[in-house]
């Protein structure tokens, strides 16, 4: 019998609107079933690579409620070309009930498993078809605040439906500019980290008005899980500490982070 803390259940949904259910050990049904006991009722699984633009299709329509996205991540920037691109398009018009963003698209500078071209084009070449098609976008931002504020600046005025920097961990300064042009900032197990007060900083300084729940499981758990496989199922602990960093009651903070989520994703 574990004795941590139990995961707090709520009288308030939730949406996970960040995971990757793909690269959990756990069985996805299992999943899915632990995370709707602590009322997740959504769970957006993430599209990283060319390799698992299928896979996360076919959750989708395997899975009620479960909803996707397409994109390429920027460490697999390298492998984006014109026929990627042309799949990612097809499924998105294909299945708009249930593949609705494209992501994970961005910038990684800190482990440029990428050329920083390659990256660069294929973020911007994905933004330009989020524009095209009216949909969010899914952002990952690593070590790169400087190109992420310049190419955000370029593209931001043709999406309408803007997005969300996804797991924010960057600097004040670009947190400010993606929440001026009407970007969401998505939050995960790492406020709960003991040396992440940067992270806990941030979430104090955005308006709970642009912020999401997400996991990004199965990393980064949240104490006091941490060690452990994360999964949609530990998002309460995530909202409890968005909540307490915001000084609002939880009630307050999940209403709200729904009512963005449904704003950002479904609407």
């Amino acid at each position: 019998m574990s004795s941590r803390a139990p995961i707090p259940v709520f009288e308030h949904p939730i949406i996970e609107t960040h995971c990757h259910l793909d690269y959990l050990k756990e069985q996805t049904q299992s999943v899915i079933d632990n995370a709707s006991n602590v009322g997740v009722e959504r769970i957006i699984t993430i599209s990283v690579s060319p390799d698992n633009l299928e896979t996360v299709r076919t959750l989708t329509q395997e899975h009620e409620t479960v909803w996707g996205t397409q994109g390429v991540h920027p460490h697999d920037a390298d492998q984006f070309e014109a026929s990627v691109l042309s799949t990612i398009k097809h499924n998105l018009q294909a299945h708009p009930d249930k593949l609705i963003a494209v992501g994970e698209i961005g910038l990684d500078y800190f482990y440029d498993k990428s050329d920083r071209n390659r990256q660069l084009d294929a973020f911007s070449q994905q933004l330009e078809l989020a524009a095209e098609l009216n949909l969010p976008v899914v952002i990952h931002t690593r070590e790169a605040d400087k190109d992420m504020q310049s190419v955000l600046s370029e593209h931001s005025e043709h999406l309408q439906r803007k997005g969300v920097i996804h797991s924010f961990t960057s600097g004040q300064a670009l947190a400010e500019f993606c929440l001026s042009e009407g970007f969401y900032l998505g939050f995960n197990g790492i406020s709960t980290f003991k040396k992440a007060q940067n992270v806990r900083d941030i979430i104090r300084i955005t308006p709970l008005e642009q912020i999401v729940l997400e996991t990004d499981s199965p990393y980064l758990t949240p104490v006091p899980y941490r060690g452990k496989e994360n999964a949609p199922k530990y998002l309460p602990f995530i909202a409890q500490q968005v909540a307490e960093c915001k000084d609002v009651p939880i009630e307050m903070c999940l209403t709200q982070c729904h009512q963005n989520s449904m704003a950002l994703f479904f609407n």
